[in-house]
């Protein structure tokens, strides 16, 4: 890839102090006059199914949500999940709305969405995102399977956008390359994004998404 095809991230954003005290109230104070006062538009709902019925949607007509069933397990495969939980963000911040993220305890499953967002967004390594993150909230504390994963995560959505921003040319070198390679393999993006196993439903409002994890 030439100079002028090489990738290029804004940079992380200062922080605020609006934003320090928006990121440590407790959930109990999330009450729908504070969601509204902060100006939150649209939730990220991170729970399992043993979860279901005290983290939920509550103002499904209120917010736009998407609701993630991710189990706080080191072995739950979380990576399939970052794509779309960006795209629900970046549609969220092009209308001019503010997100949060949120689930039982707001320190293993919806920090790792957040780092893995920040990763992607701007470009960081996953330290530099961990501790962006944990200015603005100290107590968070990805389990080490979500670890791990976010560390693959690097390398994934970097060969992403780098195959988004090679011409057909460079693609088709680039993989007459790799073809006659030799190597292990590695944890394929196809396989992060098994958007096959996902379900989209609207339950409650026509503005809440909901993603099943596989059964």
């Amino acid at each position: 890839m030439d100079e002028g095809n090489k990738l290029q991230f804004p940079s992380l954003p200062a922080a605020k102090e609006e934003q320090l005290d928006w990121a440590y109230p407790m959930r109990r104070e999330m009450q729908l006059s504070m969601l509204e006062k902060q100006g939150i538009t649209h939730i990220v709902c991170v729970r399992q199914d043993i979860e279901a019925n005290f983290i939920k949607p509550n103002f499904p007509h209120k917010f736009r949500y998407l609701v993630l069933d991710i189990a706080d397990n080191p072995v739950e495969n979380i990576i399939r999940y970052f794509p779309m939980t960006k795209e629900f963000i970046d549609g969220c911040l092009e209308t001019g709305g503010k997100v949060l993220v949120h689930g039982n305890a707001g320190i293993s499953r919806s920090a790792a969405l957040v780092i893995a967002y920040l990763m992607e967004t701007f470009g960081v390594k996953y330290r530099d995102a961990f501790s962006h993150v944990q200015e603005r909230r100290f107590c968070i504390n990805p389990n080490v399977g979500f670890v791990h994963q976010l560390q693959e995560y690097e390398a994934i959505y970097l060969a992403k956008l780098t195959i988004k921003m090679m011409s057909p040319i460079q693609l088709g070198r680039s993989f007459s390359i790799q073809a006659g390679m030799p190597g292990s393999r590695k944890r394929t993006l196809e396989e992060d994004e098994d958007f096959g196993s996902q379900q989209y439903r609207e339950d409650g409002g026509p503005d809440l998404l909901r993603a099943e994890r596989e059964k």
